[in-house]
């Protein structure tokens, strides 16, 4: 197996899971990015890292992108002597953004890069289910694998993705502290109420017609009743600016497992809380690619 000798270089997207209903399947690709550059070195890993995060990672062999990496290539036969990398990062982390989704997504492909003709070796397909096997749910790898809105599920063993073009403006809230996806997890109960569950699915279908044509419908479609409020204890400002901005008819959810919230609109960052950071974007239509 042969690597290239030159650096590259790749970016990818944020993401919000969930969007209200969609629990665990649907994924949207968000205009905020990573830009993440690596190349193969004699030997010894080299880890810079600005932005987000950067006082938080490991820089070791545990960074969360080199372990994609290294899986990348261990399916591909070899891993390099050597590996240097550096991670320019927007994306916040803890925040529900699907940071962990883009350092796997954004390991897996530059592994795919600096090996030559490994994406006749790996392709998307393959590439989407390691992702899914490493990050353990497929929502948010498959927005910043693929773009745009995502349906993701499983399959038997099987990770499977339907995307879809969507064109929505959303603004996001982001707080300062952080809340771990394993906290969130922790606090949903192991049963609903079948009522609950019949409204979810309902609103989930809708959803997909309000994102790809009818944005009317946003309200009622981001109706969630599984998880979002059980979730409220773990990050209380993150529920109240949700009830208020809902209250006051502005489609809004919890991303991912929070603590930040994004709304379906612009031109209302002035609801931000003390403190807390906004982001208005759009929908990254391309997912994780070269630069």
């Amino acid at each position: 197996m042969s690597f290239l000798t030159t650096p590259v270089s790749i970016r990818v997207p944020a993401s919000s899971a969930n969007l209200g209903p969609g629990f665990d399947a649907l994924g949207l690709a968000l205009s905020l990015h990573d830009e993440l550059t690596a190349e193969v070195i004699p030997d010894g890993l080299e880890i810079i890292v600005s932005g987000e995060g950067a006082k938080g990672v490991p820089l070791n062999a545990e960074h969360l992108v080199v372990e994609a990496m290294h899986a990348t290539f261990d399916l591909l036969g070899e891993r390099p002597e050597g590996l240097r990398l550096t991670c320019v990062n927007q994306i916040p982390h803890g925040r529900g953004l699907g940071s962990s989704a883009a350092a796997i997504v954004g390991g897996i492909a530059l592994a795919r890069a600096l090996v030559v003709g490994a994406e006749g070796r790996l392709d998307d397909r393959a590439a989407f289910q390691l992702a899914v096997d490493l990050e353990g749910h497929p929502d948010n790898v498959a927005a910043a694998m693929f773009g745009g809105l995502t349906i993701a599920w499983i399959d038997g063993a099987s990770a499977e993705v339907e995307r879809i073009d969507s064109d929505v403006e959303v603004t996001v809230f982001v707080p300062p502290v952080a809340v771990s996806t394993e906290r969130a997890r922790g606090l949903l109960p192991e049963t609903v109420p079948h009522r609950d569950a019949a409204v979810n699915a309902g609103r989930a279908a809708l959803l997909i017609v309000a994102l790809t044509g009818s944005p009317e419908r946003l309200i009622s479609a981001t109706e969630d009743r599984i998880h979002q409020s059980y979730r409220a204890d773990a990050m209380p400002e993150s529920y109240k600016l949700l009830r208020q901005l809902r209250v006051d008819g502005i489609p809004t959810i919890i991303s991912g497992g929070g603590p930040t919230v994004l709304s379906f609109a612009r031109g209302i960052a002035d609801r931000a809380p003390e403190g807390w950071t906004t982001h208005e974007l759009s929908v990254d239509s391309d997912g994780v690619r070269g630069v």
